[in-house]
């Protein structure tokens, strides 16, 4: 094809087409016009462009893997520019460009950029807007793709955390089902015994020592049997067979209080008074692990709620930062826990509180703590904590981990740099912390040795 009929082409070009046309013959007398066929790769990940790329016609695209496999993040058809563009800063694209639809190129090397940017002043500033739509479009999927990595981190996380309570509030409510049946049981027997008030009051007196607070809890396991084995002997001495010395000491009660209801029941009534006295404790007891469990999940989804900052305007405004760091370590337990890992955290209760969203800064106090919990070994430590600094707020995320080897200490908050194993992390976790405290004209840092790893993040007070 002549040059001439590139320069109509370029012409007719939805992004070009404005630039003179000298520039376009500039264009068409430096490019070489190339065909390529779908699955031919354009660009590879990671290595340097080697020059501008002008689509004519076809469809590329490119597929960027953060370890759930490749997913096509954009494309481009005729009329858009890819490739090196000037004055780029892009090492490399973060994965391979191919092509989709047979194409046409107009490949311009990069060894003509120099004369391109003094010649064709135009065309140079249309690239320049190519590029800032790019690393825009670039940094938003990248953006969307953390996102989704931390809402999977989240799910789990949720999901284990949830577990426990939920499978403790249903087997207490199946168990509380058959215990009020046996409280009925216990108090329609006991009922028809026609007890005085003086006999009634004492079953009241002795139902009031059942549930002391901690009672069962102060007993050693040497302590607990030993009290099992007193009941026991004291049941058949009393030739009592309808409760269990296993039962009576879940209440707490002593052979001396036995004693004395004894002496004021009589025999007849004493079994049912205790079988109910058992069964009534056994369901408040019930009663009390569904409250627990119940409060448990109503305090994860809480936490939950305040880290996503779910129903809430996304305006900055005054946020404490306590409050958030604490539904992060709410999110995050499990892990901790699951890898024997202790946090600790300490905020100050006049904390200054910073503009900010909410939602985003728990997404960088997410990404830190969850780094230093994958950075310890089983059983590390790590510190979390707020103080104030001048005009500013300091955050601080401390581990005793291993520390960061000096050789990529600079490269830890570029994208795409990670050194978790293929499909454990995207890398770009730290790249987009650090962007978004840049968005709230704030700065972190790391400080790294062995034994001790340091992420501090100064963000200015509201």
């Amino acid at each position: 094809m002549t040059e001439a009929s590139i320069v109509e082409r370029l012409l007719a070009h939805r992004l070009l087409k404005s630039a003179p046309r000298d520039q376009l013959e500039w264009l068409a007398a430096h490019g070489t016009l190339e065909r390529f066929e779908p699955g031919d790769t354009v660009s590879k990940k990671l290595e340097p462009i080697p020059a501008l790329y002008v689509v004519l016609s076809g469809l590329l695209s490119i597929h960027v893997d953060h370890g759930a496999g490749p997913r096509r993040v954009l494309e481009w058809g005729a009329g858009d520019v890819t490739g090196l563009l000037p004055y780029s800063r892009m090492a490399g694209p973060p994965g391979h460009s191919k092509v989709e639809e047979t194409a046409e190129l107009l490949v311009i090397d990069r060894e003509h950029f120099p004369e391109m940017i003094r010649r064709c002043h135009e065309v140079t500033a249309i690239l320049v807007g190519v590029m800032v739509d790019r690393a825009r479009r670039f940094t938003t999927s990248e953006l969307q793709t953390e996102k989704m990595v931390s809402l999977g981190r989240l799910a789990a996380g949720l999901a284990h955390e949830l577990n426990n309570p939920a499978s403790a509030l249903a087997r207490s409510a199946r168990e509380l089902s058959s215990r009020v049946f046996e409280m009925e049981a216990a108090a329609l027997a006991l009922g028809s015994m026609q007890l005085t008030a003086e006999q009634l009051a004492a079953i009241a007196k002795v139902r009031g020592k059942c549930d002391p607070p901690g009672g069962r809890a102060a007993l050693s396991p040497l302590e607990r049997a030993d009290q099992e084995e007193a009941l026991e002997g004291w049941l058949s001495r009393h030739r009592l067979k309808g409760v269990t010395a296993e039962e009576l000491t879940e209440t707490s009660l002593t052979v001396e209080t036995l004693d004395e209801l004894a002496a004021s029941l009589g025999s007849e009534p004493l079994e049912f008074a205790l079988r109910s006295l058992c069964a009534g404790h056994g369901t408040r007891l019930l009663a009390k692990e569904v409250e627990v469990a119940a409060g448990r999940i109503h305090s994860l989804v809480a936490a939950i709620k305040g880290f996503t900052y779910m129903d809430q305007n996304q305006v900055a405004e005054p946020i404490a930062i306590g409050k958030g760091l604490t539904d992060t370590l709410a999110v995050l337990g499990s892990k901790a826990r699951a890898k024997s890992v202790s946090i600790s955290l300490q905020v100050p209760q006049d904390l200054p509180k910073v503009e900010a969203l909410g939602g985003e800064l728990n997404q960088v106090w997410a990404n830190l703590i969850d780094n230093a919990i994958d950075a310890v070994p089983e059983a590390g430590h790590v510190e979390v904590s707020a103080s104030t600094h001048n005009e500013s707020v300091v955050v601080r995320v401390v581990d005793n981990g291993p520390g960061v080897p000096n050789e990529i200490k600079e490269q830890i908050f570029d994208p795409f740099f990670t050194t978790k194993p293929v499909g454990s992390g995207t890398g770009l976790g730290l790249d987009i912390a650090r962007r978004l405290i840049r968005q709230h004209h704030g700065q972190i840092e790391i400080d790294s040795r062995p034994g001790r790893t340091e992420f501090k993040v100064t963000l200015p007070r509201a």
